[in-house]
């Protein structure tokens, strides 16, 4: 049995994402009968026993046609009203998709802040387990219509981002995402089958020739970056390709498939995996080993240098001096009190700080090396 298959045949929840070039028509219109093939395949996986969740773009363009725009509106105001419209559009055309399968549809409007603290993204993984157990189909988009900063940077890097996080929730043991191309190409135009080292993957991405740098190819390395971590897989497939989800599922060579390099995680560090940090501690050499090699926790003594302002229990980022990261964590101290006794030792923390001290900046247990 090929690598391939032995990943994909014990999987039981699927997260598919879809982007917006992806589901117009050559005239850019939304296309009805791609997403009614789309529904049809998710249909037959459900069938078959697996749990299928569905990440849609496509609010903005929709709105665009439905008010008649000549363009996208660059006021934040009316881009976020663009999206209100579209978004009533694209549900119903979903809802109109999954009809002759008699699959009730459900709208669920994420924000990065729903990823970002830890109860919401909590409910997010409730929620969504509720609509499967109660036989439905969770259509998931970012909120445009109240986000301010995303809908104007793509934070999620068209949904690819917001589908890595909400298959980081669910526990999904594979994230597909739908795009134009036919995977990852190397310097030939060839798709790469299978990937298990994300620097690899980064090398084509610098390449000229590769297709990687084309739409969006950097957050689906970021995203796949979120699910190997977590110890499951992700593959990115031209989604015009007939029967794509199912030739997937039943592992054939279809687009490129990205192989875990962790053992399934704890929900813990799936969610600290997937927030986003709110500062950055910049560590030595030392520690920067002790991390990495010996599963060890950060010390102060380890820290060099403090950036960003961040509370107690807020996610953090941790870099050496060169700026590389070596992943994120749950800090033990405001960032206040962390410059306060960065690269101070054990004993010198506590005199400082008596009773409120801790050994720890960052424990092991609250800590993802990425």
């Amino acid at each position: 049995m090929s690598e391939v298959r032995q990943i994909l045949k014990s999987v039981r929840s699927v997260v598919v994402k879809l982007g917006t070039q992806l589901l117009n028509d050559k005239d850019r219109k939304l296309d009805s009968a791609y997403l009614n093939n789309i529904a049809s395949q998710v249909a037959v996986l459900r069938e078959r026993g697996l749990r299928m969740t569905v990440v849609s773009s496509g609010a903005v363009g929709c709105g665009i046609r439905e008010l008649n725009l000549p363009k996208r509106p660059t006021d934040l105001a009316k881009l976020q009203a663009t999206a209100a419209v579209g978004q009533r559009k694209l549900m119903d055309a979903w809802a109109n998709a999954f009809e002759p399968h008699r699959l009730p549809v459900a709208q669920l409007l994420l924000t990065r802040e729903d990823i970002d603290h830890r109860t919401r993204f909590l409910n997010v993984r409730n929620t969504i387990a509720a609509i499967h157990e109660l036989g439905g189909i969770p259509i998931i988009n970012e909120n445009d219509t109240i986000s301010t900063d995303e809908i104007i940077k793509i934070t999620f890097g068209d949904n690819d981002l917001l589908a890595a996080a909400v298959a980081s929730a669910l526990r999904a043991d594979l994230l597909v995402l739908l795009t134009v191309v036919d995977g990852v190409l190397d310097r030939e135009q060839n798709a790469v089958r299978t990937i298990q080292n994300l620097d690899d993957a980064r090398i084509l991405l610098r390449s000229e020739k590769s297709a990687l740098g084309k739409g969006g190819m950097s957050s689906k390395l970021e995203a796949a970056r979120v699910m190997t971590d977590c110890g499951e897989s992700l593959v990115v497939a031209n989604g015009r390709m007939d029967n794509v989800l199912v030739r997937i599922i039943e592992g054939d060579e279809v687009g490129t498939l990205f192989v875990p390099v962790h053992r399934k995680r704890s929900s813990r560090s799936r969610w600290i995996g997937a927030a986003r940090p709110v500062g950055t501690i910049i560590v030595d050499d030392g520690a920067a080993t002790a991390l990495r090699e010996k599963n060890r926790s950060l010390l102060p003594a380890g820290i060099l240098k403090v950036s960003g302002e961040f509370d107690r229990g807020d996610v953090i980022a941790i870099s050496t001096k060169e700026g590389n990261r070596i992943g994120r964590g749950l800090s033990n101290y405001p960032s206040r009190v962390v410059d306060k006794i960065r690269g101070k030792k054990t004993a010198e923390v506590r005199g400082m700080l008596a009773e409120e001290a801790y050994d720890e900046v960052v424990h092991r247990d609250n800590l993802v090396i990425e």
